[in-house]
């Protein structure tokens, strides 16, 4: 048992001294090209969905009107009775109104009720 652990032992320190020795296999162009690769996928499967997404509620927030059926981020559902800079009240039952910011609208289900009635 004592020959085993101590045999393990030498041959893992002698492998270590070799492996530190060694001269690496690729150029230093191999590795920026794997960086590079590595950037491209990660910028396009992360970042760019991220910064659409995000101009996309952007757009949403800033064209919110009255009378426009939205939720929260919370999962509240209301129609929008009052638009203000950074504020929004939200109707959710009869006469019952909430204010909430205006990024926290995630969703819109339909657009103004008045535009729907004038296209039918």
């Amino acid at each position: 048992m004592k020959f085993s652990l101590l045999s393990l032992g030498l041959t893992l320190f002698f492998a270590s001294e070799a492996m530190a020795q060694a001269e690496p296999a690729g150029s230093g162009y191999s590795m920026l090209i794997g960086f590079g690769l590595i950037f491209l996928i990660f910028y396009l499967f992360i970042l760019r969905p991220q910064a659409k997404k995000a101009r996309d509620h952007a757009n949403l927030v800033t064209s919110l009107e009255k009378g426009d059926e939205v939720m929260t981020q919370a999962g509240v559902f209301g129609k929008i009775h009052g638009v203000a800079e950074k504020v929004v009240t939200l109707e959710v039952a009869p006469n019952v109104r909430i204010r909430v910011d205006r990024n926290s609208i995630s969703a819109r289900f339909s657009k103004n009720s008045e535009d729907a009635k004038s296209a039918a």
